[in-house]
């Protein structure tokens, strides 16, 4: 039995109807954006692993930093106990991150960090007294796969099988242009209903809602309006995070700055798992307890949240070497070259027959193709995936929309490749 089919025998993939016929494609190896199947094709990662590998694979630096954390600590209960990586991580990330965010908690993927951040903020209003039930968000957002991300998250397919279970949840439109006024209008009506714990959105682009893009002005508003009422707002840039969308995070865009962020996929440039929940120091006071004023309830305070994986060392020490990777001046150049690639681009084929809508931001590219099922089960998705990988794209639609995120080395050969694939595309 060959690898493939040993695969498919074996193992359960994300993603994947289990009424799919074909088989998965067996990676044996990767460099930089290109990735090796066990039969020898090659494979341009157009889409950095779902978002992840921001510096491309088998980054020797990062290689390294890994290797040697593994050879001097791998792992560490972070109850009662610390480690320098989680520390110079913290103090790294808190030194790029908006000046109002004062402490970092660790977990493991974007959907905990997401998960984290909102019992953060409904703890701390049980903590002060003040139980807020409420929790507002975007049409079309994505949060993540747990239930609390999941709740967060659009309703639909991905969540229909959950919707008992899943708690109330505010949706309002997101501020796409020509939107924002009905936007910003039902969020300030909710927050004056009383009662709202926090906002969550997806900073300037919601990803799996197909690459949608609004302005840090009517984002702006949001929040500023949220923290005039008291409610905390929460940023999810697990996505957007390290570069994605031309800056360091997207929030950097942004004038007022969120209560809470939460950061993962490039976190450690795609090589381990690893979450991040920062918020201000206002909101980590909450959780103090005053063990002389309150006795034991002080203790109550706490907040009840780990992983058994918390601040992986060899996790912290791939997000340390990441952040030097990003700090270079080649990866700000790339980062620039990439998002001036991409606008060019846009113009040239703007006006395409059958696209509805082309729209960029940094280092993300997308085009929507107009046909009569709209969405992610969209008959195109199939079509699109199979055109492209038989050129030797790695390219994931979102229904009936293809994305480019591709890794900061890329080189413009293969951008160029990659462009000319999708001028070249008949539907």
């Amino acid at each position: 039995m060959n690898l493939s089919d040993l695969d498919h025998e074996l193992i359960w993939h994300p993603y994947t109807p289990i009424s799919h016929e074909g088989r998965n494609i067996t990676i044996v190896k990767a460099k930089d954006v290109h990735l090796y199947d066990d039969v020898g094709n090659k494979y341009i990662d157009a889409i950095s692993s779902w978002w992840v590998n921001i510096h491309g694979h088998g980054n020797p630096y990062i290689a390294e930093k890994v290797a040697q954390q593994a050879a001097e600590l791998e792992h560490v209960i972070f109850a009662g106990f610390s480690h320098p990586p989680a520390i110079e991580l913290a103090d790294r990330v808190l030194s790029h991150l908006p000046e109002n965010q004062s402490k970092v908690f660790y977990s493991d993927n974007g959907s905990t960090a997401v998960e984290v951040a909102l019992k953060m903020a409904f703890q701390y209003w049980y903590n002060k007294g003040k139980l807020r039930k409420k929790a507002i968000a975007l049409e079309g957002s994505y949060h993540g796969d747990t239930f609390g991300a999941m709740s967060v998250g659009a309703r639909g397919v991905f969540t229909d099988p959950y919707l008992p279970f899943l708690f109330d949840v505010e949706f309002i439109d997101c501020p796409l242009l020509g939107k924002e006024e009905k936007a910003l209008n039902a969020l300030k009506k909710i927050v004056d209903s009383g009662d709202v714990a926090s906002f969550i959105f997806e900073p300037l682009v919601q990803g799996t809602a197909g690459m949608r893009i609004y302005s840090a002005e009517v984002l702006n508003e949001m929040i500023t309006y949220c923290q005039q009422k008291g409610v905390l707002t929460i940023a999810d840039e697990v996505m957007t995070g390290f570069g994605r969308t031309g800056t360091f995070f997207a929030m950097d865009q942004v004038k007022t700055k969120p209560d809470i962020i939460c950061l993962s996929k490039g976190l450690t440039g795609g090589t381990m798992a690893m979450g991040i929940t920062s918020c201000t120091q206002e909101i980590y006071v909450a959780f103090w307890g005053d063990i002389a004023r309150e006795g034991e309830r002080a203790k109550y305070k706490t907040f009840f949240h780990g992983h058994s994986f918390t601040a992986n060392p060899i996790a912290c020490a791939a997000s340390l070497a990441s952040l030097d990777l990003l700090q270079k001046e080649e990866c700000i150049i790339n980062i620039r070259r990439i998002g001036e690639k991409h606008k060019e681009f846009a113009e040239k084929i703007r006006g395409k027959a059958g696209v509805r809508d082309i729209r960029y931001k940094g280092t993300i590219f997308a085009m929507e193709f107009d046909t009569h099922d709209k969405g992610y089960f969209s008959d195109l998705s199939g079509q699109l995936y199979g055109y492209f990988l038989d050129r030797g794209i790695l390219m994931r639609p979102l229904g009936n929309v293809i994305y480019l995120i591709p890794p900061y080395c890329i080189m413009d050969e293969d951008l160029d490749y990659i462009y000319t694939a999708i001028r070249e595309l008949k539907l």
